[in-house]
């Protein structure tokens, strides 16, 4: 198979899957090699996402590995078979490969649960929001990167339009509300983005108030992809130096812990849109 530079977390994810399917039946390369009938070097390559890999390979594989999950397969094929340009592929020369990755995991997401602490949640801002929060960035942006953010931002939010969107829980602490972005004008216009938002029937919206007291992981914003299967869900969080993705299964179960328990902490998404039109009254 052609190589593909640089693999896209999707990439990475779907060799890393092949990988935890040969360890769990405990071959090694050399093994797994004269099992396939191929080079040890063509497996490597493959668990890297050094290579791209065909979806009857996938099968194949797993068949070998005598896996027994049937729709964790389907799903890796599923996998396998993404091809061609994306939207986000427009600003692979202009912005960060984890944001470009990202726009892919959202994309491909069968639902998702995101924690944010003081920004609005990317898919809900309104787009003089997401400009006044990038023109904070540093490094200062030139006009033509933080227009070419913005407009990559708002184009996310399409997921949510799309004929059978992913449904959505954010969990939005009472900082972020109250954080203005902007000016008091631009928070406002940001708050009314965020009611609309919550009548959408895939969207779901729970406030974390000052009032809750604390809770696990206070200090870091988070996003929960549910993939097709459990196996293949995801954890992007955001660090200073970009985004970073966990699937370890140590990982999905402690962060699904967070978010449950976060989720305990929360207003229902009727008293967190009665406290929303509190704060706009504020403002």
């Amino acid at each position: 198979m052609p190589a593909r530079k640089p693999p896209t977390e999707r990439q990475r994810r779907l060799g890393a899957e092949l990988r935890k399917m040969r360890e769990h039946v405990g071959l090694s390369l050399t093994e797994a090699a004269a099992t396939h009938r191929v080079d040890k070097t063509t497996i490597s390559n493959t668990e890297s996402a050094r290579f791209g890999v065909s979806a009857d390979r996938v099968r194949v594989w797993a068949t070998n590995y005598s896996c027994p999950d049937r729709e964790y397969v389907d799903a890796l094929a599923d996998m396998a078979r993404e091809r061609g340009t994306n939207w986000w592929d427009e600003y692979r020369d202009a912005l960060p490969a984890g944001v470009l990755d990202l726009a892919e995991v959202e994309h491909h997401a069968a639902a998702f649960r995101a924690v944010q602490l003081t920004h609005m949640p990317g898919l809900l801002q309104h787009e003089e929001y997401a400009r006044a929060v990038f023109a904070e960035a540093v490094p200062a942006l030139t006009p033509e990167d933080l227009e070419r953010k913005v407009a990559f931002r708002i184009r996310r939010s399409a997921v949510l339009d799309r004929a059978q969107p992913p449904k959505c829980v954010f969990l939005v602490h009472e900082a972020a509300l109250r954080m203005r972005f902007g000016g008091r004008d631009v928070a406002k216009t940001q708050l009314d983005h965020l009611l609309k938002q919550s009548e959408r029937k895939n969207v779901t919206i729970r406030i974390i108030p000052f009032a809750a007291g604390g809770f696990p992981s206070a200090g870091n914003s988070t996003l929960y992809v549910y993939g097709p299967v459990a196996q293949l869900d995801t954890v992007q969080s955001d660090t200073p130096m970009g985004s970073r993705f966990l699937h370890s299964e140590t990982h999905l179960a402690n962060y699904r812990v967070v978010l449950d328990r976060m989720e305990q902490r929360s207003l229902d998404p009727d008293r967190s849109r009665d406290f929303i039109r509190e704060v706009t009254q504020q403002v």
